[in-house]
This record gives structure tokens, sequence and C-alpha cells, in this order.
């Protein structure tokens, strides 16, 4: 077979959801793309077009495309995270040899351009479902280190809402708070395995100025003086979900309490208060995504307000010398 190889431009973003469409299709793993919402995560200031993507054509159709996304800083290790897809008619040996062998050589360059003191890591996910994938990775000499879960909560059963600490302001969010949030999220998982502090340009394009990003549904508890975010919800709203599943879902992307106010029930509190605010707008279902082993033990508070396993991803890491 014949394919012509090229980096993605702005202009494949149509052909590039229908090849999610069909993977999805083959292997449904509950990710539904419109073009727009490609576009959006592509241009993430992480990602150079002409660098850090790949595609492969037969003709029209894109069959095949890598994608590397660097991150805002290398504690110890800078780790570059995988994203690929391969059209499910055209998985074999050549094109699977094709793209890791990519990612390790445009890794080696995007690293070198960023942070070349320190260690190189790629990161990649695969969803139980995709075993084709799993075993590319794993031939390939990537490592599983870690297990995802994806939950979900029916917001016609929560459970009763604990009540939230008076003592702590609570406020919906607005731009104003777009610098405290981001400072939230960085101390709050710097422990995270895998995680890194994100830069206020990733921030802003990826969460709070995102498209989907639902201010009217995402929730601060601040500080007495109102200077500091101590607990936060945010959240996003997915139309393509939706158009493609009948269920208006709720996506709860962030859930952070400051290390001294753990342990309190604060974050199950302020999660339930989003559910209880969600179900009255409409959405019938809400959705999230943990590490399994969170030092922080996120997934039992998830579960005490509702959420349960929905479906797994597993993490995988690939040392790469260079």
């Amino acid at each position: 077979m014949s394919l012509t190889w090229r980096p993605l431009t702005m202009d494949d973003m149509p052909r590039l959801a229908e090849t999610f469409a069909e993977a999805e299709r083959v292997e449904p793993i509950d990710e539904h793309y419109s073009a727009e919402d490609l576009a959006e995560e592509i241009s993430s200031p992480n990602v150079d077009l002409p660098t850090a993507t790949i595609s492969a054509w037969d003709g029209g159709t894109l069959v095949a495309y890598g994608l590397l996304r660097r991150r805002d800083a290398a504690n110890p290790a800078h780790m570059v995270r995988v994203e690929t897809l391969v059209h499910p008619g055209y998985r074999d040996d050549a094109i699977a040899a094709r793209l890791t062998g990519w990612f390790e050589e445009a890794g080696k360059r995007i690293h070198a351009k960023s942070f070349p003191d320190a260690p190189l890591e790629l990161h990649a996910a695969a969803n139980t479902k995709q075993r084709w994938l799993s075993g590319v990775l794993v031939a390939s000499g990537y490592e599983h280190a870690r297990w995802f879960v994806d939950m979900r909560a029916d917001l016609a059963s929560i459970p009763p809402v604990e009540p939230l600490p008076e003592e702590f302001p609570l406020v919906t969010y607005e731009d104003k708070y777009e610098e405290l949030t981001l400072r939230s999220r960085n101390e709050t998982f710097a422990d995270h395995w895998g995680s890194t502090a994100q830069s206020p340009e990733a921030w802003r394009h990826l969460v709070v100025g995102a498209k989907d990003f639902q201010p009217d549904l995402s929730f601060l508890l601040l500080s007495p003086d109102r200077d500091k975010v101590v607990a936060m919800v945010l959240s996003a709203f997915f139309a393509s979900d939706e158009a493609a599943t009948g269920v208006k879902d709720l996506y709860v992307s962030h859930v952070a309490t400051d290390a001294g106010l753990r342990g309190r029930g604060i974050a199950g509190a302020l999660l339930g208060h989003t559910l209880v605010k969600a179900k009255a707008k409409g959405f019938q279902r809400a959705s999230l995504n943990v590490d399994q082993d969170n030092t922080h033990r996120a997934l039992g508070v998830y579960e005490r307000v509702g959420f349960s396993e929905h479906q797994r991803w597993a993490g995988y890491v690939k040392p790469v010398p260079t």
C-alpha cells in the first residue's frame, strides 16, 4: 500500500473527524469529535503543526495521524504526550512502525528545543478496547505505568449533598479568577503522577477559554480574604457527544482542594453542589476521568457523590535516550 505522509494542517480537521468517527464505530470508547473540536485541541500553544504532527493519506482519506504535545515544564522529566489514531481498515505493522519511529525522532527534536537538559519520556494512553494500539505501544517498548478510570454519575439518582463550609465564600467562575484558578491547579496537581505546571497560555486555550467550558457550572471556594482559590470544580459540555448519544453530559475537568484542607469533605461537597446545579440546568449525566492510584484518594471521593466506573485507559511510558 502506498500512502502519502505529511504534517497535519488545520484544513484537515473535517477528514480527521471522519477517521475518529470510523474508529468509534468499530471501537466504541465514547469519543465524538467535530472538526471544530479537533481544531481547538490541535491549535493548542503546546503543538507545532509542522514539526509535531504527522498524517497518512490514501488519496483523499486520512488513514492515520500522530501528534506530540510538549509540556510546559520538565520536573524532572519532559513527559511529551503522544496522541494517535489509525483508521480500522489500515492497521498493519508498516503503519505502526512508521508512527512509532516518528514519535521518537520528532520527540527528540521537540525536546531539544524545549528542555534539552532533562530526561525525555513519551507518554501515551489507550482504552482497554483499543487492543491494536495497546499492542503497538507495548511492542515498541512502552511500559504500562498507570490505570485511568472514566467515571459517570446519573444525575437522576445522586446522593444527598453535604453542606459547604461557611468560612469560604462560594462563587461561580468569572474571568477575574483565571490567574487564581491556574495557581490552584498547579499547586494541587504538583504531586500528581504525570502532571506538570501549566502555562497561562495553555490554561486559557485548553480550559477556561475553551469553547466548551461552562463557567456557570464551574464553582470556586475562596479564602476569607478572597485572594486564593481553596477549592474548585471546573466543568465543560461537549455538544458533539450529545449529538452522538442523545445524552446531555457535564464533563468535570478539574477538582482541586488546597492541601491544608484535604480530609474535610470539601471536594465532595463542592462536586455535589455542582451536580445539583447541573441537574437543574437539564443535564442528565456527569462524567470525569481519574488516576486510579491518585495520591489524594480521589476515586473514593467521587464514588461517595454518585460516580461509578465506566471504562478504563492504560497509561504507557517510554523513556527515550537523547
